[in-house]
């Protein structure tokens, strides 16, 4: 299965365009953002657990990244409410669960194979984040490959300054113009490398899910 598979065209999925997808599991569904791959496969997506959903465990190959939108995501017997953010290395396994229901965004084989540690964020606690050139960051990872964050943005404060080498955003609050169309809580965009200084927060300013990173070496034909 390939869905916006071409890492060198621009891919946006706006929040009023959401098409769920049951999962093998009953009360898990999901929206498919990107994907290369049947069900095990390299995928980005909007993952939806009804409440008393669960998972039988398994493991992840290629990792698991993980941001809580909203409800309470479940591992094992640690509870994840919204505002957490999860990062399981290549290797990792688990029983994802919710008992009263959850909404995450989840990102899965798309770590280098190096990585070891897992990573456990409060973004809700003011304590993760702290002020860069006068905006607020909380960082969620880094590397060679990969720089994520969330971000905060002032009305019309423009997300880019500096081209980039390629970028991938979900916004988590507010809403985000760019080429003149507004997108808001919910939407996801994919961009190659580039430089994009018309993506700019939209009047009452916004909270967005930031990675940049080198997204692809060869574009794969849908």
């Amino acid at each position: 299965m390939l869905i916006n598979a071409d890492f060198s065209r621009p891919a946006i999925v706006a929040a009023d365009q959401y098409h769920w997808v049951a999962s093998p599991q009953s009360g898990v569904e999901r929206v498919m953002l990107d994907r290369v791959g049947a069900e095990q496969a390299r995928a980005t997506s909007i993952v939806r657990y009804a409440p008393d959903s669960w998972f039988p465990r398994h493991p992840h190959s290629g990792g698991e990244e993980i941001l809580v939108l909203s409800g309470t995501f479940s591992e094992d017997d640690a509870h994840y409410p919204a505002g957490w953010y999860l990062r399981n290395p290549p290797g990792s396994n688990h029983q994802p669960s919710s008992k009263e229901g959850a909404t995450i965004f989840v990102k899965l084989q798309q770590m280098q194979p190096q990585e070891r540690h897992a990573v456990r964020i409060d973004t809700r606690a003011e304590s993760s984040w702290h002020n860069e050139n006068g905006r607020h960051i909380c960082s969620l990872f880094s590397d060679d490959v990969e720089q994520t964050s969330l971000q905060r943005l002032e009305l019309d404060e423009a997300l880019f300054t500096a081209p980039v080498s390629g970028a991938e955003l979900l916004v988590l609050s507010g809403n985000v113009l760019a080429d003149g169309e507004s997108y808001q809580r919910g939407s996801w965009m994919r961009l190659p490398a580039g430089q994009y200084p018309g993506i700019v927060a939209g009047s009452h300013g916004t909270t967005v899910y930031l990675k940049i990173a080198r997204l692809g070496k060869t574009p794969i034909e849908a």
